[in-house]
């Protein structure tokens, strides 16, 4: 059933993983490819403010999490990434340093164009804009991935579409105040903005907040859950 948009909403926010790109593709080609280049771009920018700050904050997490994981391995930068992309944990540290591997490869034109986006999203984008409504993007993975992303893809460049992206510095994902301060960012009351993510907790979360929310159910196959939340299968529902 078409999810409607009235012209008291005002902006639409998007989450990416299994929402605008499918999970495949960042599995199975961004996390491999950040992987296989974390040691040699830590040792060939050492000395960068960035990413000295990225491991940082991968340290103060390695501290917090060795309190209740022993089974951590010893501390080192390379390992402890690895171990966290192995459990695709939302870390901001990783988050951020994977977004600036990624960076070089968008510009060493290793990336560029790859980036996947489902079939309706470029007509979901132009049409929405059409229509007076701010898009904005809030993801786990850095602002910095967000925009490389939506500017490399299979579709061309989205960009244009995108007036704000959010990530895990304004909160986790799953918590209301998230949504709160995006809300207050964007200059919008909740009430006006309306949240699509494949994440039934984060849409949750959301709504608490006062968010407008729509579960996004991918998989052709798949058989859209019992919801409180209106279930759309294609943006092509939200118009």
């Amino acid at each position: 059933m078409p999810l409607r948009l009235d012209e008291s909403v005002r902006t639409i926010l998007l989450d990416i993983e299994g929402t605008t790109t499918p999970i495949a593709f960042v599995h199975d080609t961004l996390f491999p490819y950040a992987r296989a280049r974390v040691r040699s771009f830590l040792e060939r920018h050492a000395g960068d403010p960035d990413v000295r700050a990225d491991l940082a904050l991968l340290s103060d997490e390695y501290a917090a999490e060795s309190r209740h994981e022993p089974g951590l391995p010893p501390w080192e930068p390379v390992a402890y990434v690895h171990w966290l992309m192995d459990r695709d944990r939302k870390s901001t540290g990783l988050k951020s340093l994977q977004g600036k591997i990624w960076e070089e490869g968008y510009r060493a034109g290793e990336l560029r164009g790859r980036g996947a986006v489902y079939p309706d999203v470029a007509p979901a984008l132009a049409r929405w804009r059409q229509q007076g409504k701010d898009i904005a993007i809030f993801s786990s993975g850095s602002i910095q991935a967000q925009r490389n992303l939506f500017a490399n893809t299979t579709a061309g460049d989205l960009s244009p579409f995108l007036s704000a992206y959010f990530d895990t510095t304004t909160g986790p994902k799953r918590e209301p105040r998230s949504y709160a301060r995006i809300a207050t960012a964007l200059e919008r009351r909740p009430a006006e903005v309306l949240f699509l993510s494949d994440v039934g907790a984060e849409l949750d979360a959301a709504r608490q907040a006062g968010m407008r929310t729509g579960l996004c159910v991918r998989a052709p196959a798949a058989t859209p859950p019992s919801s409180a939340h209106a279930v759309i299968r294609t943006f092509d529902e939200v118009a």
